[in-house]
């Protein structure tokens, strides 16, 4: 198997730990304080379950805007710099979020996490893409997934245990202290991977230029649009998980396993995408999973319709259906970067950005249309497959279903 692509300095094993690292930022912004949503909910008197959701999607929806600013200033001043000075104001914003005392407070400190965490996924996928592309960059960018995806399934855990000694406060300041971490292993370790002569002048003209090209090329605009239905599939999952388990099936006790199982599947998911895309392609494999996610939600559709849905059976759909999307996830994105390689800061800016605001708008109205049962989420992964396969199909023209050079 052919060796990692990392930047001078670095080594291969470590630049993929680095870059799952850097992406863990974001994924534990999202997914420590799960547990305690009901905390916060009774603390901050928030009446009505759905919008403790906004925990969740305010910090999305900061995420999403953000990353329009960083791919600009990335590839005028550099990688590195860009990813200091955000880590500094995530720890700042965390501590503020951790000093909330009304809702509305904490939202702001949440969109404030997320416009600062947003250069993480910029400069992750920007770092990879310097070193690597097509297919050495999707399997190393699934590599870096599959250790990111340990976070979501440990993430949980950690929060309810952080719970045990101390409020939900306890959360912010945990998520202040890994960004802590990551900032000094970029300050110790990582070069800078974009030389000086591949800068582009931050002006009108460029932005313009770079945003046009990024939004006119079918693939790149085509698999971004893509991403964001699948991405909205897991900010569903995410923002209702725990009244899906609690509420609903009276598994409060077993959350964070239950959740766990779930997310790992993504994990699994990425495990083998990085085995098996430089044989089959990113096509090949990405189309298959969306065409799987279809008929998995049409005979969940069924089981739900029938009023035979179980915790076993929501189970069992959720684990594969998060595996399909797993399956799509770094693919879409690679195969949106191949053709913008060349301004990689700001075309990942402007997907990313595509990207988070689409997921927030899908996974919103999934996960605030919750009324105690399944349905709505079963609905919303049949409707986020066709239409991404709706998608594929217009962005490949018809030619599905078979190995390509990306």
């Amino acid at each position: 198997m052919k060796p990692h692509a990392a930047p001078p300095g670095m080594h291969a094993t470590e630049f993929v730990i680095f870059v799952a690292a850097v992406m863990a930022v974001n994924a534990l912004g999202v997914d420590l304080m799960l547990p305690a949503l009901a905390d916060i909910g009774r603390d901050l008197a928030i009446d009505q379950a759905n919008h403790r959701q906004w925990v969740v999607t305010a910090y999305v929806l900061g995420f999403g805007v953000g990353q329009l600013l960083y791919g600009p200033l990335a590839d005028r001043y550099g990688r590195k710099p860009v990813l200091i000075a955000t880590l500094i104001g995530f720890v700042g914003a965390s501590v503020f979020a951790a000093a909330s005392v009304t809702f509305t407070a904490l939202l702001g400190a949440r969109v404030l996490q997320g416009l600062m965490s947003a250069s993480t996924r910029v400069i992750a996928v920007a770092v990879v893409r310097d070193n690597a592309s097509g297919r050495a960059m999707a399997r190393t960018m699934s590599v870096a997934q599959m250790i990111f995806f340990l976070v979501p399934i440990l993430a949980p855990t950690i929060g309810q245990g952080l719970l045990v000694i101390g409020p939900w406060r306890f959360v912010f300041y945990a998520l202040g202290g890994f960004a802590g971490l990551v900032l000094v292993w970029t300050l110790t370790r990582l070069p800078e991977t974009l030389p000086v002569e591949r800068r582009t002048a931050i002006s009108l003209a460029n932005l313009s230029s770079s945003y046009r090209l990024t939004l006119t090329n079918r693939y790149s605009l085509g698999y971004a649009l893509a991403a964001s239905l699948t991405f909205g599939g897991i900010i569903a999952f995410v923002s209702s998980a725990q009244q899906v388990f609690v509420d609903e099936f009276g598994a409060g006790d077993r959350f964070t396993v239950l959740f766990a199982i779930c997310a790992g599947a993504m994990g699994v998911a990425s495990f083998m995408n990085s085995r098996l895309v430089e044989r089959l392609g990113t096509r090949l494999i990405s189309q298959t999973a969306v065409l799987a996610l279809i008929v998995l939600s049409v005979l969940h559709l069924s089981v739900v319709w029938m009023g035979w849905e179980t915790l076993v059976s929501y189970m069992v759909f959720q684990s594969l259906s998060m595996t399909c999307i797993g399956l799509c996830g770094s693919n879409f994105g690679a195969m949106a970067m191949e053709p913008v390689g060349r301004i990689a800061g700001t075309a990942s800016s402007v997907q990313g950005f595509i990207t988070s605001v689409g997921a927030v708008l899908v996974g919103s109205a999934i996960g605030q249309s919750y009324a105690g049962t399944t349905l709505p989420l079963t609905l919303g992964y049949l409707a986020i497959g066709v239409a991404a396969f709706v998608i594929v199909y217009v962005v490949e023209e018809g030619q599905l279903f078979r190995a390509r050079l990306a």
